[in-house]
């Protein structure tokens, strides 16, 4: 797949791109969902900062641009840290990660804080992050939610963490692979086995998927057919959290900016009580 856009070191409008870092997210996996923005951006930019220039080229080659790459990962030393800095205070740079958006569990935190301590501006290129994608897809409450990251790979530092997190009231985002998909769900089930969960993967790409259910139910479903690809997990809230709560206060809050149908069908996902009772209790609420 090649994606034009016109090479230029300058905009339509014939203004230079300024200085700075620019923090540019790149396709998860379908190259179409890139940005004009993203693209104009990297192509312009005087270097790009990247987590692997084998990764990074094949974007470049699709997009036909010819920007000089530098390697930056984790194990970047200070002095490339510095060098890199020092290029953005007088040129466009632009910091990409393999795929996603960068510092989104990728490297750049430690650059992105650097650039700001030394004056250099810092401007985000905002698009593809699979945390988001996963949580758009998965059909679990999104009013509030945590991106935890990775769940450590021992058992014991899992256990620590799951029971650090199971009072938080919100969907819980992780990022997973495939080979330790099963090991995890396990830990979910274990430690909350009533809790929904939804399994994204390969998102964007041909064969996305996601799949909900409960951990165990979803364990046996990977142990059988194991998983490939880059996943999100994503946990529910605690079921007390909202079976504890007001259904009328609920429904009423719903109301707010929800038909009544809509705000039966969300409160009853909630808290489990009858949608068809709710939607009646919606309908007289909204009259009054």
């Amino acid at each position: 797949m090649t994606i034009a856009a016109t090479a230029s070191t300058q905009d339509e409008h014939g203004q230079p791109l300024e200085a700075g870092l620019y923090i540019v997210a790149t396709p998860i996996g379908n190259l179409g969902d890139i940005t004009l923005r993203a693209i104009d951006v990297l192509k312009r930019a005087a270097l790009i900062a990247c987590e692997d220039t084998r990764v990074t080229g094949k974007l470049l080659k699709a997009i036909r641009a010819d920007t000089r790459m530098q390697r930056y990962d984790d194990h970047a030393s200070e002095e490339t840290r510095r060098r890199i800095l020092e290029r953005a205070a007088a040129e466009p740079v632009a910091l990409v990660s393999d795929a996603g958006t960068p510092l989104v569990s990728d490297p750049g935190y430690r650059l992105v804080r650097e650039a700001h301590a030394a004056g250099v501006a810092v401007t985000s290129i905002p698009g593809p992050c699979a945390a988001i994608a996963g949580l758009t897809l998965a059909g679990l409450p999104n009013d509030r939610f945590l991106f935890a990251g990775f769940l450590p790979v021992k058992d014991k530092a899992r256990g620590d963490v799951l029971a650090e997190l199971a009072a938080v009231d919100a969907t819980l985002v992780f990022y997973e692979t495939g080979p330790r998909l099963v090991r995890s769900l396990g830990a979910l089930a274990e430690a909350w086995p009533e809790r929904e969960v939804a399994v994204a993967r390969e998102l964007t790409k041909l064969h996305e998927e996601c799949r909900t259910g409960f951990p165990a139910d979803l364990a046996a479903h990977y142990a059988e057919h194991p998983a490939k690809g880059e996943i999100v997990l994503l946990v529910g809230p605690p079921v007390e959290a909202a079976s504890e709560a007001d259904p009328e206060a609920l429904l009423a809050e719903a109301l707010e900016d929800m038909s009544p149908s809509k705000a039966a069908a969300s409160v009853a996902k909630a808290t489990g009580l009858d949608r068809k009772e709710l939607y009646a209790r919606a309908v007289e609420l909204k009259a009054r």
